[in-house]
């Protein structure tokens, strides 16, 4: 039985079978504490999945704008601080041009089973006020029920040429 304040469950290995149900075929990332054990390092194993490791943020932005281009569906994988970091290539790239850029954001510091806007760390409460300032689609995936949410959303933001940034919930485990 799942105690009481147990933090929900969210798994690295169907974030991933979601992304290939998306036709997803490339990751750009950046690595990170709440992503790189349960979700990037697995992610580097695969082989129908090709992983491009970026410097910064606003490369993988450019990168997954770039490959729309060319009907391959990528997603950038980065924490909210390189979300915050890269907004002015969301904006001028993903939100102007009206691309597909798809990216799944870790939420360090986002106290599990909390609402994003409702957490005590200043830069997890302002990333869903600030998405929204944009125009930007995002959803938050709080454990693996929320999983296929993504996939329809991915399917969404290429259907519809928009930006999307899925927001994780809690740390992902493998």
């Amino acid at each position: 039985m799942k105690a009481a304040n147990a933090a929900p469950r969210l798994s690295g290995a169907l974030i991933i079978e979601a992304l290939s149900a998306a036709g997803v075929r490339t990751v750009a990332a950046l690595p990170d504490i709440t992503t790189s054990h349960g979700l990037l390092w697995p992610l580097s194993r695969r082989k129908d999945l090709r992983l491009i490791r970026v410097c910064k943020e606003d490369e993988g932005v450019t990168i997954c704008s770039a490959l729309s281009y060319c009907n391959h569906r990528a997603v950038m994988l980065m924490q909210q601080t390189g979300l915050l970091d890269s907004l002015n290539a969301v904006a001028g790239i993903a939100v102007e041009y009206h691309q597909p850029v798809c990216m799944i954001v870790g939420m360090l510091g986002k106290t599990g089973g909390v609402a994003p806007e409702d957490n005590r760390k200043y830069s997890v409460r302002i990333v869903p006020p600030v998405l929204r300032a944009m125009g930007v689609d995002h959803l938050c995936l709080e454990s693996d029920a929320d999983i296929p949410d993504m996939v329809q959303a991915i399917h969404a933001a290429y259907e519809r040429s928009r930006p999307l940034v899925v927001l994780l919930g809690s740390k992902v485990q493998p």
